[in-house]
């Protein structure tokens, strides 16, 4: 899982212009998930809900730097109660507090995580540093994605001494900007040659092309990685017994509807690569429509493994209709933003629904877009308050209003003043549910 990186940065996954042989070779030997997404798209909110299975006003992780507790049922936790070997690599960002130095205590904060190499968050991709179980920080020396690839082999290796099923985690900083990459992935790449998005609109803060190329080089340095690990699997024989899965924590706006970064309910922010290879069950060179989103990601896991999923996961298990093509699943996927975040160009908290043909999303007050994906795919065109579109957006209202029922989400949920640093807010505060922070919250008034 790198951070960051957008569905359409991958070349099987549409865009001729960056290089990703590697995954897109993975993606022949399995399927694509062309319908996943993030129901959070910001760093630690959708860390949250990968490894809880729940949504965000349930699990607390309702902006970056909040600690999550320890009393949550986590996917590493469930899996290693049933046996297996749980392995984390890279960034973390689920500990609350300072973002550096970054080290996490071993024990329960680690929620479920046997082997562990890790760093709290830090995007310094060429002087990173990460902890075992000392508060010894420990160098990287190199560009991370090849640094924490190399950790990643270490665990792999250690599966030959280890008779336990295993879940390994590889959680990369980028391409997350700053970007930059090492030049001799760089040089792959003309900027002035690069094929623009139709909705991309340059501006002061949106990255500009030779920021773009810098990102297709990181997600070039990434796909060598994949390819490693993929190699390593090969070379111990675990090809046929291991079930892969790459995607992301969110996208990257890159200029697109002149916005940057994430937290919009635009496609270049909401929807990530999903690419999963499962050897003699997974149908290789396959695509699949089924909406797969982050709620899903560990229950969906869980059922592949014959694991029970715990009552407390709100995601489905979609593991029937990813394999077979059959069998229900949602028609449809739900976003939340809960507040104004002005790094990121965010006004406010909102909600969405995304269908198969459609992307709706509303402020509390008010609705804010809709678009016929289509008939314009590229989202140039909002039909908001279009009378030709009225009775969509009364379906997708209703739809999106369904979807809060259901997961007992509220638009009390949203904070209205900028929360540009979380962890700074918030110090060391730790919440079990939404309701407790807001009462937290209501007595300090610099929130």
């Amino acid at each position: 899982m790198p951070d960051q990186h957008r569905y359409h940065a991958v070349g099987c996954l549409g865009n001729s212009d960056v290089k990703t042989p590697h995954i897109d070779k993975l993606a022949s030997e399995g399927v694509i998930l062309d319908h996943t997404f993030a129901n959070t798209p910001v760093c630690c909110p959708a860390r949250a809900v990968l490894l809880t299975g729940q949504y965000c006003h349930r699990n607390g992780m309702m902006a970056n730097d909040l600690r999550l507790r320890e009393d949550h049922v986590s996917f590493a936790r469930v899996l290693r109660d049933a046996g297996y070997r749980t392995g984390f690599v890279g960034k973390w960002h689920l500990d609350g507090g300072p973002r550096e130095p970054g080290f996490v205590p071993p024990g329960e904060r680690r929620q479920g995580f046997e082997f562990w190499a890790a760093h709290q968050c830090s995007h310094r991709h060429f002087d990173n540093h990460y902890f075992r179980d000392e508060a010894k920080p420990i160098k990287l020396n190199k560009f991370e994605a090849e640094g924490w690839a190399d950790i990643a082999v270490e665990f792999l290796d250690g599966v030959k001494k280890d008779d336990r099923p295993f879940y390994l985690t590889v959680q990369w900083g980028p391409p997350h900007d700053p970007y930059k990459a090492p030049e001799h992935y760089t040089a792959r790449y003309d900027a002035a040659s690069l094929a623009m998005r139709a909705n991309y609109a340059p501006g002061a803060r949106v990255p500009d092309r030779k920021a773009i190329a810098e990102y297709y080089g990181m997600v070039t340095a990434l796909d060598d990685q994949v390819g490693r690990l993929m190699a390593k699997l090969d070379e111990l024989g675990l090809r046929e017994n291991t079930i892969v899965l790459y995607s992301s924590d969110h996208g990257d706006m890159l200029g697109s509807q002149g916005e940057r970064l994430k937290r919009k309910p635009w496609e270049e922010s909401i929807r990530v690569p999903g690419i999963l290879r499962w050897p003699g069950h997974v149908k290789p060179g396959t695509r699949s429509d089924v909406f797969f989103t982050h709620v899903d990601f560990a229950p969906t896991l869980l059922g592949m493994a014959g694991v029970r999923v715990p009552a407390t996961m709100q995601g489905k298990d979609l593991s029937r209709p990813i394999v077979t093509g059959n069998g229900k699943h949602p028609d449809s996927a739900f976003f939340q933003i809960f507040g104004p975040f002005s790094g990121d160009g965010t006004h406010g908290g909102w909600r969405g629904v995304r269908t198969a043909t459609h992307m709706y999303a509303r402020y509390q007050d008010k609705p804010w877009v809709l678009y016929d994906l289509k008939s314009d795919p590229m989202q140039l065109t909002n039909l908001i308050g279009k009378p030709e579109a009225a009775k969509v957006q009364a379906a997708l209202e209703a739809r999106l209003q369904r979807w809060m029922r259901e997961t007992g989400d509220s638009w009390n949920y949203n904070w209205t003043h900028p929360v540009e640093d979380a962890g700074r807010l918030y110090k060391h505060q730790t919440f079990r549910s939404v309701a407790e922070y807001l009462e937290w919250a209501r007595s300090h008034p610099e929130v």
